[in-house]
């Protein structure tokens, strides 16, 4: 299976959203397409699906859409459900029709067997066994129960008709529904939105085990670390591929940025030495001749490109706290929330500098907490009280302004009447409203746009402890990087609801945990429970193994060849990526502006010299663990 876009472009009218696609999926492919808001990522997977949206780009190749093999589009806005009327259970079985057509066959062959045992017919149910096997027909009803109660759905959800769903829920159902089924490749535009950590987890996993081709668009860098092996980035209106996961990709781009910005300066420095030289001696008879060859050596360059600086425009801020609170922040003793009924109890001690990262399923409490600890609703029982001197603002995800059809400016001065007009537009610019922006109504805001209002409004107020429920809810990856910058500098105390775990795990240095039956504080980072997790959970899986049968390994045996394991496997990522690496150069040296140039040649044999040496010393550790391991 392959299919590829040589050149193409796509226009909306007079403009441009892409000006030359270069794309090729090839079979089981994970493939990320990244890039800011409004770029055109969304759009582009619209014209993998409809290659009408697609003309002739600006590059030199002939434009062509080609693909090999008879491949299946999957993609989520495709999916419509024919009839609201049935079941969740019987919608989702639509994708195994082809299995429970045979399973229906297989029951009629068992029922004629009973009272006739012609070999015909056992040859034919015998053959329908084995089709239904190959099919993974034991299985299917393992495997979309498994999905639907992931996705947060119960078993009385499963007979409950699709008309009684809300919209989210719906969505949901669409979406298992189209991984369920297994196209060549599978197109996932922003799959992780409205999802809690527990479902995101769960998708990750299938999605990374999953046999066929998949192209995801999505801001959630940590899903995309654990899935992908290829990253898509849109920028300027051009694509470039970088091979690895998302991580991979940011160090290749910074790589090649400083890379090319190195070369480009080194030539326009060498150009301006030639050009001197010509200059001094042009109009001298004797060394004309020598400075028309400086001139010459001048128009055989193949200029080097001065490199376009990172899209990296976003927020910041410089707002300074109103008052510094005391050391003990917040503190929430046996704290029962809920509405109609209680659903967590809670208590834990916040201080001065912390940054809590509230996490969990869907449900389970976390705004719940955060409108509490507002006052926006009542505690059921317990208390929470706040130390001295502390200055609370809250960010609600619904983000619901006082008047719509306010402007940015409007609604800014509404809030701060004192504050002069440079006053307020510094302010404002400092979150991205410039000029035109702020004569903007709220009503025509887009979610990043009201987002980044919101924060600077609460920011300007100078709050010491903010409570942040979904902030980063609407905003791209650069957008994010700037939250979690302001947030990292921020001096005061913050409580932040998310599910973006990167976020979480780069904010946070301590946690609140809610889980089905509890709600647990943890002083550390994402990535320091998630390493308890699994260590609990790896001890339960071996008092469970030890229970069932003898065994002669320990669990710190098993903890130790897991972390064997899991080295094995990053050395062996290191040595493809450094393979990859050579390769790239040795294309490189190739290319008629390198191989004639011996000053390059030299660095690339030298750089290659050193891959090829860090390569045989990952080996050796490779193959001493694999030692390790079988001894």
């Amino acid at each position: 299976m392959n299919y590829k876009i040589v050149n193409g472009s796509i226009s909306y009218g007079s403009e441009t959203i892409l000006e030359e696609i270069n794309f090729e999926i090839k079979e089981k492919d994970k493939i990320a397409i990244v890039g800011r808001n409004g770029c055109g990522k969304s759009t582009l997977l619209k014209a993998i699906i409809d290659n009408s949206m697609l003309e002739e780009g600006v590059g030199e190749n002939k434009f062509g859409v080609y693909k090999q093999g008879n491949i299946e589009l999957g993609y989520l806005k495709q999916i419509q459900f024919e009839d609201n009327d049935i079941s969740l259970v019987e919608e989702i079985r639509k994708v195994y029709s082809d299995i429970i057509l045979l399973e229906n066959k297989i029951q009629k062959l068992e029922s004629e067997l009973q009272n006739n045992s012609d070999e015909k017919i056992v040859k034919e149910y015998t053959n329908a066994l084995d089709r239904y096997k190959l099919m993974d027909g034991y299985t299917y009803k393992k495997e979309y129960e498994t999905a639907i109660f992931k996705f947060g759905f119960t078993r009385e959800d499963m007979n409950k008709t699709l008309n009684e769903f809300s919209g989210g829920q719906r969505t949901k159902i669409a979406l298992i529904k189209l991984i369920l089924s297994k196209p060549d490749i599978l197109l996932l535009d922003e799959p992780t939105n409205h999802l809690d950590i527990t479902t995101i987890e769960w998708l990750e996993l299938y999605l990374k085990n999953y046999s066929k081709a998949i192209v995801i668009v999505s801001h959630d860098r940590m899903f995309l670390d654990k899935i992908v092996n290829k990253v898509y980035e849109i920028e300027y209106a051009s694509m470039t591929e970088y091979t690895g996961n998302y991580s991979s990709f940011e160090v290749q781009k910074r790589m090649n940025y400083e890379k090319q910005l190195k070369d480009y300066e080194y030539q326009q420095k060498e150009i301006k030495r030639l050009r001197n030289i010509a200059d001094r001696f042009r109009y001298k008879p004797t060394k004309a001749k020598m400075a028309l060859s400086k001139l010459k050596i001048i128009e055989r360059m193949k200029l080097v490109d001065e490199p376009n600086k990172y899209d990296l425009k976003s927020f910041s801020t410089n707002f300074k706290l109103s008052k510094e609170s005391g050391n003990l922040v917040l503190r929430v003793q046996d704290l029962k929330i809920g509405y109609d009924e209680i659903i967590a109890d809670i208590s834990f001690e916040l201080y001065k500098g912390k940054k809590l990262g509230i996490i969990g399923a869907n449900g389970k409490g976390k705004s719940t907490l955060l409108k509490t600890l507002t006052q926006a609703i009542p505690n059921k029982g317990g208390k929470f009280e706040y130390g001295y001197n502390v200055d609370k603002a809250y960010f609600d995800q619904q983000m619901e302004f006082k008047n719509p059809e306010y402007t940015v400016l409007e609604d800014f001065e509404n809030e701060f009447p004192n504050l002069t007009i440079t006053q307020t537009r510094s302010a404002l610019a400092s979150f991205m409203f410039y000029s035109d922006d702020i004569e903007k109504q709220i009503k025509l805001l887009s979610g990043g746009e009201k987002v980044r209002l919101e924060l600077c409004k609460i920011l300007k107020r100078g709050p010491n402890l903010l409570l942040l429920d979904e902030p980063t809810n609407h905003l791209d990856i650069v957008g994010k990087e700037s939250l979690e910058n302001l947030l990292q500098a921020y001096t005061g105390t913050v409580i932040v609801v998310s599910h973006d775990r990167y976020f979480i795990n780069k904010i946070a240095d301590a946690l609140l945990v809610f889980e089905e039956n509890k709600v647990t504080f943890f002083d550390g980072t994402y990535s320091e429970y998630m390493e308890k997790k699994s260590d609990e959970d790896m001890t339960k899986t071996y008092t469970k193994q030890e229970k069932e049968k003898s065994s002669n390994n320990s669990y710190l045996e098993n903890k130790e060849k897991n972390r064997i394991k899991n080295k094995i496997k990053r050395i062996e990522n290191e040595i493809e990526n450094k393979e990859a690496k050579i390769k790239q150069i040795q294309e490189e040296m190739v290319k008629e502006e390198n191989c004639t140039s011996y000053i390059k040649l030299n660095e690339f044999q030298n750089e290659i010299q050193n891959l090829e040496e860090e390569i045989e010393q990952k080996m050796q550790e490779w193959e001493d663990l694999n030692k390790q391991m079988d001894e």
